[in-house]
């Protein structure tokens, strides 16, 4: 099939898929979607926002005119005032759809949820500003792409609780000096089941599984910026209850390599249910993040600082043992992860992060959270392979190992 008719028939399934997701978004006054083709890809921009006549008409407004500038100046040489336009748009459009995902209290997909890279796992769960040659950081940012050498080819597994185990494999090509496509895949089985009636008579056996599959692409904008778009296509099957997806990731990152500072945002899991699981469709578990990353000056350490569900500040999204109304500082806190590296050799990384969010809401109760906020990992690069593992805790009955392998081909 041609890039023409590719192009056409994607623009129309998507747009046929969104329709049926929005139609059932009471707050959602419009989505629109604009495909663009670039001469080595395609660039895919969403465009959401509420109710409000006046925010509708000047979010159309300066959201075309951002992305026609960034289209228009996509070749080698990128000029500062487009970038200026760009990245308010797509924080405001990231703001507004994050803030009308929040008011809907069912979401499928969760898995998307645990993490995949051992690194990021490592810092906290899910960095997005991290700069490294690994692979698995585009699950978290796609943008972080820009860093993966050419032709690397990426397995993963973890143990998530008692019988569920996670997989995943990624794959990333260089395309020219400014651009990279990467391909991912996980698979998350939760084994065998008994299936019984209400009266607990057995009626023979089940099983339960989750699949991602997805693609990105990542371009230079300029010597700093990245950005980067993933798309997905979910499937989820539990016993006779099934359902489709389709989502999409948006990344940017900013690096000065001189004063080694990094700045991701990624806005995670744009989309919603193809095919429900009964009757109503459900969205995906949108997060909008945002990371910092600095190289501590003539030392081997460095810090990183990540914000995640800068959309979730309802004092219902959060949950409390203690069943009492959190104040907004308590809240606040829930949404801050932090992580550091440190680097004995320039092949060797050591890694320690903390989440006040996993450590609040795993405490039991006696209270105690048993050091689910922590995380730990290490990895080691011997020629052309890189080993990463990570330890951390996403369920109250069990902790995970994450162990990540790539080969540069």
């Amino acid at each position: 099939m041609t890039a023409s008719k590719l192009l056409a028939f994607g623009n129309v399934q998507i747009n046929l898929t969104f329709g049926r997701i929005l139609s059932r978004l009471s707050r959602v006054k419009k989505f629109l979607l604009y495909f663009r083709c670039s001469k080595i890809w395609l660039f895919a921009h969403y465009f959401v926002t509420l109710t409000a006549s006046k925010l509708l008409a000047f979010g159309k407004v300066q959201i075309n005119l951002a992305f026609r500038s960034l289209i228009r100046n996509f070749e080698p040489e990128f000029h500062n005032n487009a970038m200026r336009r760009t990245i308010p748009a797509i924080l405001m459009v990231c703001s507004c759809f994050g803030t009308t995902r929040a008011q809907d209290g069912n979401t499928a997909y969760s898995f998307l949820d645990i993490p995949i890279s051992a690194h990021s796992a490592a810092l906290g769960g899910n960095n997005v500003s991290l700069i490294e040659d690994d692979i698995t950081l585009m699950f978290s940012n796609p943008a972080l792409l820009a860093n993966v050498s050419d032709n690397t080819l990426n397995l993963n597994f973890m143990t998530y609780i008692a019988g569920t185990n996670k997989l995943s494999a990624g794959y990333a090509k260089a395309l020219g000096t400014r651009s990279t496509i990467g391909f991912g895949a996980s698979y998350l089985n939760y084994g065998s089941m008994t299936k019984t009636t209400e009266n607990m008579e057995e009626q023979g056996k089940f099983s339960a599984k989750d699949i991602d599959i997805q693609g990105s692409f990542c371009y230079g904008l300029s010597d700093r910026w990245t950005g980067a778009v993933t798309a997905k296509a979910l499937f989820s099957n539990y016993g006779e209850f099934s359902s489709v997806g389709l989502g999409v990731d948006l990344g940017l990152n900013y690096y000065d390599d001189v004063r080694g500072w990094s700045v991701g945002i990624v806005a995670q899991n744009l989309g919603g249910q193809v095919k429900a699981f009964e009757e109503d469709l459900e969205t995906m578990p949108f997060n909008l993040a945002l990371g910092i990353s600095k190289d501590v000056p003539n030392s081997p350490f460095r810090l990183s600082f990540t914000f995640d569900n800068l959309t979730h500040w309802s004092k219902d999204y959060f949950y409390d043992i203690s069943g009492e109304e959190e104040s907004f500082g308590k809240r606040l806190i829930k949404h801050v992860s932090l992580g550091a590296d440190i680097f004995p050799s320039s092949n060797t990384w050591v890694a320690i992060g903390y989440s006040f969010r996993r450590s609040k809401e795993m405490k039991v109760a006696d209270e105690s959270a048993h050091w689910a906020g922590f995380s730990l990992g290490a990895g080691v690069s011997i020629k052309k392979l890189k080993l990463g593992l990570g330890y951390g805790k996403y369920h109250v009955g069990a902790s995970s190992l994450l162990v990540n392998a790539s080969f540069s081909l």
